[in-house]
C-alpha cells in the first residue's frame, strides 16, 4: 500500500467540529441566565407580596378597633374609591376603608393580577363600645390573609407561561 496523497481537510473538519461544541455551549449558557432571570423576578414578586402583607397587618394593628369590628375583612382585594383621612379626621371604620384603599392600590402597582382576602374573627364575642385597647394581644381573635397573583416568566407578556401563586397567613395582630 502506497500513501502518496497527504491528507487534505483535517484541520477544517476539526475547526468546524470545535465551533459547534462551542456553540452548544453558549446555547446551554443562554438558557441557563434565563432561567436565572426567571427565578430572579419570582423572589422578587414573593419578596414583595410577604413587605405588603406585614404592612397591611401593622395598619391593622394600629387600628384595633375597626380590625376587630370587622372592618378589615374583605373577600375580594383589590377595593376602589378613595377616603381622604389627611384632611379631616376619620373613625376607625373610614381608617379601616382607608388602608384598604391603599393596599389594594400598592397590589395593583407591585403584582401582576392581585387578588386577596383577609378575614379576621374574634375568640369571645365584639361588644360596641367596648374598650378594647385595654386588653392584651392578641386581643381574643385571629386573621387570615390570603394574596393571589400571577407569576409570569421573565417579563413575559404572554398568559399562557404564567402561573397563578398564592401566599397565605394566619396571624394574631
Amino acid at each position: 500500500m502506497q500513501f502518496d496523497r497527504p491528507q487534505r481537510g483535517v484541520s477544517l473538519i476539526e475547526v468546524l467540529m470545535a465551533v459547534l461544541i462551542f456553540t452548544i455551549g453558549l446555547i446551554g449558557l443562554a438558557s441557563l441566565m434565563m432561567m436565572a432571570a426567571r427565578s430572579n423576578h419570582a423572589a422578587y414578586q414573593r419578596t414583595q407580596v410577604t413587605f405588603l402583607a406585614d404592612g397591611m397587618a401593622d395598619r391593622m394593628r394600629a387600628n384595633p378597633l375597626g380590625l376587630w369590628s370587622g372592618s378589615y375583612n374583605e373577600k375580594k382585594y383589590p377595593v376602589s374609591g378613595s377616603t381622604d383621612c389627611e384632611r379631616a379626621a376619620c373613625n376607625p371604620a373610614s381608617l379601616a376603608i382607608r388602608d384598604k384603599q391603599v393596599w389594594s392600590s400598592l397590589l395593583a402597582i407591585s403584582l401582576t393580577d392581585p387578588a386577596a382576602t383577609i378575614d379576621c374573627t374574634t375568640a369571645t364575642s365584639f361588644i360596641p363600645g367596648t374598650d378594647l385597647l385595654k386588653r392584651r394581644p392578641p386581643y381574643g381573635g385571629h386573621c387570615a390573609m390570603t394574596i393571589s397573583w400571577n407569576e409570569r416568566n421573565a417579563g413575559d407578556t404572554s398568559h399562557r407561561d404564567s402561573a397563578r401563586q398564592t401566599f397565605a397567613w394566619e396571624f394574631q395582630p
